[in-house]
């Protein structure tokens, strides 16, 4: 007599490996058949991978967790066992997220503990169950999940009802969530370092100038323009490396990351107004003020073009290319950046056409910035690798 496998369930415990999720199993059966299905399922079988769970009954919490952290399957589990084992694997630190199934639908989720992170977050555990027996550990774990061909006690305890009784669709849902917040991760990082710059350098040329260096209805538009753009990222997919762990955005972190790649991005406007000075040779009458709004508002754009191309999460800056939805969203900002201050929606915005020469020194500018933004992103990716990878 046999109890046979899920086709798909080697391949869905494979895939959760590589998202950086343990995998274990938590069940009442006999030791040799955990075995059989570890060895089935392509888990680690060696010695000590399976313990029964009565040996856990004179352990305290703290030995309970170092067991349940290097073991892979728990054989003749009570669901008292199975509810103590997911609160020792909660209380177990290290990164990720990760699950742990087994026999009978059984599953535990937990993180995969990798010695490169330096930050150990707690981890997080998941129990999969579908029967009247798992719903201690499904109480006592962060999310429970059932299929939805379990007894309705169970289905009502869940925080997840699984469509159909596949652990690949648990794996789906990882690199969906993950996906998710690396691009929210990127769309806060971008968002709030651009800005920081643009308000920078707005307070600057306010002391500096005898006018406003840009119009209410010129900012607007602008920032109308950026933000529509990076819907682009709602259809990004980032790279591999984004997939391996959860994004996290420690604040400390992400205070030091908009507040330098902001100062350059103040910096790079701040040099625009120089070009602007050379080109124009003073604003003195409203035409040059109305040259200014236009030399500003292609500047910001641009470098904002820039920002969205080279700080786009899981991409090297030196790799040097974005994926579709990015190139169309950077191309069409530059585009409206060069063409809108010469349209004849300019004079209606408070802009004026800009001599030849401004465009050769802005593209010096751009270049630079570039060169900047480049070697400051390599640097803080190679900075923070061992904490992400």
């Amino acid at each position: 007599m046999r109890d046979a496998l899920a086709p798909t369930a080697a391949a869905a415990c494979a895939g959760l490996a590589r998202r950086g999720v343990a995998v274990k199993i938590l069940t009442g059966d006999h030791p040799g058949t955990v075995t059989h299905v570890c060895r089935e399922l392509g888990l680690d079988t060696g010695p000590g991978a399976v313990v029964t769970a009565d040996r856990t009954d004179g352990l305290t919490d703290a030995e309970l967790a170092r067991l349940a952290a290097r073991t892979t399957a728990f054989a003749r589990c009570t669901p008292e066992h199975k509810a103590r084992i997911v609160e020792a694997l909660r209380a177990g630190a290290g990164p990720g997220a990760g699950t742990v199934a087994g026999p009978g639908t059984e599953a535990v989720a937990g993180p995969d503990p990798g010695p490169e992170t330096t930050a150990t977050p707690p981890r997080t555990v998941g129990f999969l169950g579908d029967g009247v027996n798992d719903l201690p550990a499904l109480h006592a774990c962060d999310v429970g999940i059932a299929p939805r061909d379990a007894v309705d006690v169970t289905r009502e305890a869940a925080d997840v009802v699984l469509a159909s009784k596949d652990l690949g669709a648990i794996d789906d849902a990882i690199v969906a969530g993950r996906r998710s917040s690396a691009n929210i991760a990127t769309y806060l990082r971008i968002t709030l370092s651009s800005n920081l710059g643009n308000v920078i350098a707005m307070l600057g040329a306010g002391l500096l100038l005898p006018f406003l260096p840009m119009l209410p209805a010129q900012v607007l538009v602008q920032n109308l323009c950026f933000d529509a753009v990076q819907l682009a990222f709602a259809f990004d997919r980032p790279g591999p490396a984004a997939l391996r762990r959860p994004a996290v955005l420690r604040p400390a972190d992400l205070l030091r990351y908009i507040t330098g790649f902001g100062l350059l991005n103040a910096a790079a406007d701040l040099a625009t107004f120089g070009v602007l000075v050379l080109a124009l040779h003073g604003f003195g009458d409203p035409g040059g003020q109305d040259a200014f709004h236009a030399g500003w508002f292609t500047e910001n754009l641009l470098t904002q073009a820039l920002v969205m191309y080279l700080l786009r999460t899981g991409r090297r800056s030196a790799e040097g290319r974005a994926p579709g939805p990015i190139r169309i969203a950077v191309c069409a900002l530059a585009v409206i950046g060069l063409l809108l201050p010469p349209s004849p929606l300019g004079p209606l915005l408070g802009m004026a056409a800009l001599p030849p020469l401004y465009y050769g020194l802005l593209a010096a500018v751009l270049v630079l910035y570039g060169i900047g933004l480049a070697w400051a992103k390599d640097r803080y990716d190679r900075k923070t690798a061992p904490e992400d990878a």
